[in-house]
């Protein structure tokens, strides 16, 4: 069993490992990309799709460990996460659940997916969360989505759809359409594009914020390594266990209503599966709490009494970066000192669930930045205008234009 011990709130900018700040070579490029966890490296390499010079900076390695993505079920559930999310989030959950696939396909490395839709079930002592799940689902998410995807299931009906839970749910629902992915593959894979593009890769590289690499426009995808920006920020810690256990045969996420500690469970490749439900407010990355594991594990093991024998591999924890309001932003910098700089952040718990839709409106915003189209507060409301996620974007230091609380 591995555990988490780094204190989240230790965002310091300095670099670690006895390396220097990142320092760019002579030819300046395009982008400096920094951060190398999931929305840095779907950022960076679609830029360098696109055939723009691309520098990374990650204080990790490229497998990615260090990052909020490496502690994540990877589960592409805009529908179920309506319960807790508002419209926005919904809509990007949608528009990058189609893009998944294609992002997919371009990868130089397999990465396990799945879409097989996500069930929802209770029991009987927690049936009274069943209609306050629907409501909220039904009032944040999309109707035309609910109404075609939210199909109710009972007895027989359940037992067909997930025979390793045959028996043991009187009712539930199945959320159509929705996916997961594997999280880790996923990281490796993008690291394995970045490569094949081109991507000038700076792993184990931390960098300051008083002196951050030259380029033409800087992406920063930090997280909460860009509090020093962002004060505004702050981590919200995750708990995850990941289990070997073979024979019990899940075909999907199943999320387990509880009025105390709501769970998922996301099965992977090889019999290995993700669970998860704790969400405490606080930067420590400590490792898990005897508590929290105790209530993680319990749970599953109410869903089926299999993972009673199911072998810990890991119990591990990560702070998600959140912003106040919860959504994710694009904060344009307002081209203050040299050059220009556009943080994407804020992305909390639904990281793999959006990264795709926020990393293209990034692209967006960074390539208007480099052709010299954004410039001033009337061309960035322009921008704003002309983009799907207006409520996404920001800007600093421009009169007329705003950033987030």
């Amino acid at each position: 069993m591995t555990a988490s011990s780094a204190p989240c709130s230790d965002h310091s900018p300095v670099s670690t490992g006895g390396q220097t700040p990142a320092r760019a070579s002579s030819a300046v490029p395009d982008f400096a990309v920094l951060g190398g966890g999931l929305c840095g490296r779907l950022v960076a390499w679609r830029l360098a799709g696109a055939g723009h010079r691309v520098a990374l900076y990650e204080r990790g390695g490229p497998e990615g460990g260090e990052s909020a993505a490496w502690i994540a079920a990877a589960m592409l559930a805009p529908l179920a996460e309506a319960a807790v999310a508002e419209l926005l989030i919904t809509e990007l959950g949608v528009a990058s659940l189609d893009t998944w696939p294609r992002i997919l396909a371009e990868l130089p490395e397999p990465v396990f997916f799945q879409r097989n839709g996500t069930l929802v079930v209770w029991h009987h002592a927690d049936r009274t969360e069943a209609p306050l799940f629907e409501r909220r689902v039904r009032a944040n998410a999309p109707r035309e989505l609910a109404d075609a995807n939210f199909t109710t299931l009972q007895g027989a009906q359940l037992d067909a759809a997930e025979p390793a839970l045959a028996g043991r749910f009187a009712r539930g629902w199945l959320l159509g359409g929705e996916g997961q992915l594997d999280n880790r593959q996923a990281l490796a894979a993008l690291a394995a594009g970045l490569a094949q593009r081109g991507v000038e890769t700076h792993w184990h590289t931390s960098v300051d914020e008083a002196s951050l690499p030259r380029a033409r426009v800087t992406i920063d995808c930090r997280g909460l390594g860009a509090k020093p920006a962002l004060p505004a920020l702050r981590g919200i810690r995750g708990e995850v266990a990941r289990v070997h256990a073979p024979g019990i045969g899940l075909t999907r996420p199943v999320r387990l209503l509880h009025p105390r500690y709501p769970l998922y469970i996301a099965p992977k490749q090889d019999d290995l599966y993700v669970i998860g439900a704790t969400e405490i407010e606080g930067e420590d990355c400590s490792p898990v709490s005897v508590r929290s594991a105790l209530e993680l594990l319990s749970a599953a093991f109410a869903v089926h009494p299999a993972f009673g024998e199911a072998r810990i591999l890991e119990l591990n924890s990560q702070c998600r970066p959140t912003l106040p309001d919860h959504r994710p932003a694009l904060i344009w910098d307002g081209g203050r000192g040299d050059g220009d700089t556009l943080r994407v952040n804020g992305l909390y718990r639904h990281g793999f669930m959006i990264a795709p839709a926020v990393a293209d409106e990034a692209v967006r915003v960074a390539q208007a930045l480099l052709a010299g189209r954004l410039n001033d507060a009337d061309a960035f409301e322009s921008l704003r205008g002309e983009s799907r996620w207006a409520s996404m974007l920001h800007a600093r230091d421009t009169q007329g234009a705003h950033e987030p609380a």
